[in-house]
């Protein structure tokens, strides 16, 4: 436990931290990675080049210090995280580590202010978030353990088959090498993946949003195959070099976001490759036979990059549903909606009639742009933020 003066002590260094910004978080990882660098096998190396995990980390330093006396706030990020850490297979050694290079790094960076009474706050206040974290991550390990079909670490998988699902989304259903059973999951939740690409040093390892309904013996997940060498790293080998019959480790399913059975009417909203989790609730709501109105609100570029069209269709049959889709670029220049079918940026209020506004949940991914920009339309058609369910693909950000 944290003595009231070194909670005084850490808050005190708010006005450091926010002087300092995102320096702070960059000197970190360029230390870490320089002393570490076995530590490249698990950080996603992409974020570093664009400096999200950076700025996500500084927030998450800066909240921290804010809220330090009153972590009950902090719940729900730590739920985030700890999810997230699960599918890396973070452990408690590695808490140590980066422990060890936050402290020298605000040494380092402002060595009069970082006096030995406030190091020793800071260590003892860091000690307290990693036994937080260390406790959650442990108990999902066990959770997911314990469960039919469960693991803990590593396991391997066979991609059994692939299916381009449009001009740059393909699906991946893999299968466990082992012929046992797999863990049931949320739809919603994601699986972490670990590879190793030819044109990698390390191992990489990345989430993707598992693309079906559970079914306890195989894994789909869908794939944006994204340009460049860097931000491409991973969904590249696995469009072009990853082959049927090839093997890849696996990481149990993990995610806070997730659609809950609250018996009300559902919306789905989604942008780009974030219709993966949305097609995964389809699919289990058609499994279901649920009850309850369906609307599935989609955007995307065009036609060609519209994935799984078909299937939302045949799924349509099984539910009380409606659907809308928006092409930013479209043949047919047409602002009203025909078949469903509109042009430009997703709009709600020309549907706004069809949503269950005071009753409904709504569930967003994509972009954060996107979803920003589709949250302050609903808040202002009367939905409550409590009715509001997002997924951030990265490193996370508030709407």
């Amino acid at each position: 436990m944290l003595t009231p003066n070194q909670i005084d002590i850490v808050k005190s260094t708010i006005p450091l931290l926010e002087s300092a910004g995102s320096k702070i978080t960059e000197h970190f990882y360029t230390r870490m990675f320089s002393h570490n660098p076995e530590l490249k096998n698990i950080f996603n190396m992409s974020h570093q080049h664009s400096g999200r995990q950076s700025v996500a980390l500084f927030n998450a330093v800066a909240a921290y210090a804010r809220y330090v006396d009153d972590l009950p706030v902090l719940q729900a990020a730590v739920e985030r995280i700890a999810h997230k850490h699960t599918s890396f297979n973070i452990r408690p050694e590695q808490y140590g580590i980066v422990g060890h290079h936050l402290i020298h790094t605000l040494k380092e960076l402002a060595p009069d202010a970082f006096t030995l009474e406030v190091e020793d706050a800071w260590t003892a206040a860091y000690q307290q978030l990693a036994d937080i974290f260390i406790q959650r991550e442990e108990a999902l390990y066990k959770e997911n353990a314990q469960s039919l079909g469960g693991w803990e670490g590593p396991r391997r998988f066979r991609l059994e088959t692939s299916k381009q699902e449009s001009e740059r989304v393909k699906s991946f259903i893999f299968i466990p090498v082992d012929q046992q059973p797999v863990v049931a999951y949320k739809p919603g939740q994601y699986v972490g993946i670990r590879v190793k690409p030819s044109h990698s040093e390390f191992e990489e390892i990345r989430q993707y949003s598992l693309s079906d309904a559970s079914n306890g013996s195989s894994y789909r997940i869908s794939v944006k195959q994204e340009k460049g060498e860097v931000d491409g790293l991973v969904s590249n080998f696995l469009h072009d070099e990853l082959m049927v019959g090839d093997e890849v480790d696996l990481f149990a399913p993990a995610g806070d976001f997730y659609f809950t059975d609250r018996q009300q009417p559902v919306v789905l909203i989604s942008a780009g490759v974030g219709i993966t989790p949305m097609i995964a609730t389809l699919e289990t709501l058609a499994r279901l036979q649920y009850k309850h109105p369906v609307s599935f609100l989609h955007a995307c570029e065009n036609d060609a990059q519209h994935s799984f069209k078909h299937r939302i269709k045949e799924l349509s049959k099984h539910l009380s549903f409606s659907a809308h889709t928006w092409y930013n670029q479209s043949q047919d220049d047409h602002s009203v909606a025909v078949n469903g079918l509109h042009t430009g940026l997703m709009s709600l209020e020309a549907i706004q009639s069809e949503l269950p506004v005071s009753a409904g949940d709504f569930y967003l991914c994509g972009p954060v742009a996107f979803m920003a920009f589709i949250k302050k339309q609903l808040l202002e058609l009367g939905v409550r933020s409590e009715q509001i369910h997002y997924e951030v693909f990265g490193p996370h950000a508030d709407l």
